[in-house]
């Protein structure tokens, strides 16, 4: 869950880090993909923008797509795969027919989908736009997920949320939400994985049929971060409960985060939390799907979102292949290292138990502060961390440097 982020001047706490602002704009951002050092795609999430970001300097957009941008719909997720002959450029948004706020001063639209299209970039425009994915957008328009990238097997992953943000919405509740008298998958509440072409990858995992064989993972309420472990290659993600139970998880081929019978630890009552759940009666696609508990959870709403890890040793060897978490209500990132198995975090004092219960106890996995709602992490071409945030609908994009 989302609140007013805590305004202050970014700032990494090992002294041996600086912070560089590369970038500021007037706009809602979203998400971002690097072409080439200093060469940055940017989403405007509320009007379907993307900007071509160069050596700092914001070009006019690239591209204007229509947007229906109620709650958490908008342009939300974009990534960058070079090919042979041309780049694709792979955008999720929540499409509306004809127009969006930035075009006709409307604060939402009635949407037609949440959609995965590819596009060719050519010299400085995003051409021939092929549908990939045309996935469910009601009830909405909570829980809508967004998050976009390439794997290390050269597929596209797309997170998208269960689309509900509550439990009174009956005709939408699915098997991949953990519904057994349910017969319906429809693409929501999961991670979904395709070819760069849109074929659907995921027929051993899940089942043949389509949706099915779209769904990598399932029974998630939302999210908006993932990334691979550069030394297991395996996928974790950030995920947003309710009113308590904000996670990370490692999340392998078939994996159930539970929702909506389980958040963090705990059974949901509404938007509370319920009793300790340790073993949910989840649905299994016949015993195909596992429920794994999460790796961490934060008790408090804390919205965690962007995860990055730092694929890189421009920091050293203290930080390499270490995992970092945006906290978007704090503003905070977080460091957390993996252990020797890269399967649990390494968490000692409070967090031992693998649940940070106030504020207080995450103070020892705190990196940096001050960044206002972290939409994106990037490692760079250079080997540099870079974030994308939303500081009062004022976007900035900072760059952690050495001193």
């Amino acid at each position: 869950m989302f609140v007013q982020s805590v305004q202050a001047q970014p700032l990494v706490l090992n002294p041996k880090f600086g912070v560089e602002t590369v970038f500021s704009g007037n706009f809602e951002p979203s998400s971002m993909a690097f072409l080439a050092h200093n060469d940055i795609l940017v989403l405007d999430r509320d009007v379907g923008k993307v900007f071509r970001v160069t050596d700092g300097v914001q070009s006019k957009p690239i591209l204007d797509v229509n947007v229906a941008t109620g709650g958490y719909r908008g342009l939300l997720g974009i990534t960058a795969s070079n090919n042979k002959n041309s780049s694709f450029i792979f955008l999720y948004l929540t499409e509306s027919a004809t127009h969006d706020s930035g075009d006709k001063g409307q604060s939402a639209v009635n949407p037609l989908g949440n959609r995965l299209y590819r596009y060719e970039l050519v010299g400085n425009k995003l051409i021939n736009p092929k549908l990939l994915l045309n996935l469910p957008v009601l009830p909405g328009p909570k829980d809508n997920g967004g998050v976009i990238n390439i794997g290390p097997d050269n597929n596209v992953y797309l997170i998208i949320g269960d689309l509900q943000g509550s439990f009174k919405k009956n005709q939408y509740e699915t098997m991949a939400q953990n519904y057994k008298n349910s017969s319906i998958v429809d693409g929501r509440a999961g991670i979904l994985v395709v070819s760069q072409d849109g074929k659907p990858i995921g027929s051993d995992i899940l089942g043949g049929s389509y949706p099915l064989n779209l769904y990598y993972a399932y029974g998630i309420r939302n999210s908006f971060g993932m990334d691979w472990d550069p030394i297991t290659g395996h996928l974790w993600d950030s995920e947003n409960g309710p009113e308590f139970g904000d996670e990370l998880n490692l999340v392998l081929p078939g994996f159930n985060s539970g929702w909506a019978l389980v958040q963090g630890l705990w059974k949901p009552l509404n938007q509370s939390k319920g009793p300790v759940e340790t073993n949910p009666d989840v649905v299994t696609f016949n015993g195909r799907g596992h429920y794994s508990p999460p790796k961490f959870i934060w008790l408090a709403p804390t919205a965690p979102a962007a995860i990055k890890f730092i694929n890189s040793s421009e920091y050293g060897i203290d930080y390499k292949d270490s995992l970092l978490v945006a906290d978007t209500n704090n503003g905070y990132i977080y460091d957390f290292k993996l252990d020797n198995t890269r399967q649990n975090l390494n968490l000692r004092g409070e967090l031992a138990d693998k649940i940070a219960n106030d504020t207080n106890e995450l103070n020892s996995v705190i990196f940096a502060k001050g960044f206002g709602r972290v939409t994106d992490m990037e490692i760079g071409p250079d080997g540099l961390l870079y974030l994308l945030s939303d500081q009062g609908h004022i976007t900035n994009i900072y760059r952690i440097v050495t001193k």
